[in-house]
C-alpha cells in the first residue's frame, strides 16, 4: 500500500532516513542540490503561463518523488538507480507547460510533457548547475516515453507518472480538467463510462507500465475509480433533468 499523501509530501530536503511504517522500508539518502531544488521550487510555484500562483504543481512533485522513493524502497523496482537524476526528473515533469503542447482534453501526451519539460530544465539552469546532472536528467526525461526505454530510471519514472492517471487522484485530475474546460458532472460521467465501453483502462494497464508490481498497484486503483464512476452515474440518473 502506498504512504499517504501527507507522508509523500515530506520536505525532501531532510537529510534524516525516514520509513513509512516502524521498521520499514528507508528513503534514498542521495540529495539534490538545495540551490537546483529552489529553483525549481520557485518555477513551480507559478502553475500556469498566466502567472497564476499556487501550490499544486510542487505537491505534486514532491508526492511523485515520495512514490519513486516507495517504489524503490518496497523493492518494486531495480536497486541501485540514480536518485539525483529522479528527484530532479520529479520536479521537471511538473514544470507549468506552454499551450502549444496540450491536446484537445488539455492535457498532453506522456511525449510531449517529458520532452518540453526537458527543455525547460535546461532552460532554467544556471551556469553552476551540475551539468552531468543535467545531462543524466535530461537523457532520463527524452527516454522515458520510448516503449522500452534504455535506463532503468526511464522505465521507473514512466511507470510513477502513468500511475497517476489511475484511482481517485486521477478521477480528481479529470474533475478539474472539465472544470476547465467547462463541462460538468454528466460530460464527466459519459466519458468515464466511454472509456471502459472502449477499453481504454484495460490498454493502460496492458501498455502503460513496465513492472508488474506498478500494474498491480494501477489496477487495485482502478477498481476504486470504477467504483466512484458507478456511484456517480447512480446519483446521476436519480436527478431527472426537466
Amino acid at each position: 500500500m502506498l504512504p499517504t499523501a501527507g507522508e509523500v509530501q515530506a520536505p525532501i530536503r531532510n537529510t534524516e532516513p525516514r520509513s513509512d511504517n516502524d521498521g520499514g522500508p528507508q528513503r534514498p539518502s542521495v540529495q539534490l542540490d538545495g540551490k537546483l531544488r529552489q529553483r525549481l521550487e520557485r518555477a513551480l510555484n507559478t502553475v500556469d503561463d498566466q502567472g497564476t500562483v499556487g501550490p499544486r504543481l510542487l505537491e505534486n512533485a514532491r508526492r511523485l518523488w515520495g512514490r519513486l522513493v516507495y517504489f524503490q524502497s518496497a523493492g518494486l523496482v531495480p536497486g541501485g538507480l540514480d536518485q539525483e537524476s529522479l528527484e530532479l526528473c520529479s520536479y521537471a515533469i511538473q514544470l507549468p507547460l506552454r499551450n502549444s503542447t496540450r491536446g484537445r482534453t488539455g492535457r498532453p501526451n506522456l511525449r510531449d510533457r517529458a520532452e518540453e519539460a526537458a527543455e525547460m530544465l535546461l532552460a532554467m539552469a544556471s551556469a553552476d548547475a551540475d551539468e552531468g546532472l543535467l545531462d543524466r536528467g535530461t537523457r532520463v526525461l527524452y527516454e522515458m516515453p520510448h516503449r522500452a526505454p534504455m535506463l532503468d530510471e526511464s522505465r521507473v519514472l514512466a511507470d510513477a507518472v502513468n500511475l497517476d492517471d489511475f484511482g481517485l487522484t486521477g478521477l480528481v485530475s479529470l474533475c478539474m480538467q472539465a472544470g476547465y474546460d467547462g463541462e460538468g458532472m454528466a460530460q464527466l460521467s459519459e466519458g468515464l463510462e466511454k472509456r471502459e465501453q472502449y477499453g481504454y483502462w484495460d490498454a493502460r494497464l496492458r501498455d502503460g507500465f513496465h513492472f508488474e508490481a506498478v500494474r498491480q498497484i494501477a489496477r487495485r486503483r482502478l477498481e476504486s475509480s470504477r467504483q466512484v464512476a458507478r456511484m456517480l452515474k447512480a446519483e446521476l440518473g436519480d436527478d431527472k433533468v426537466v
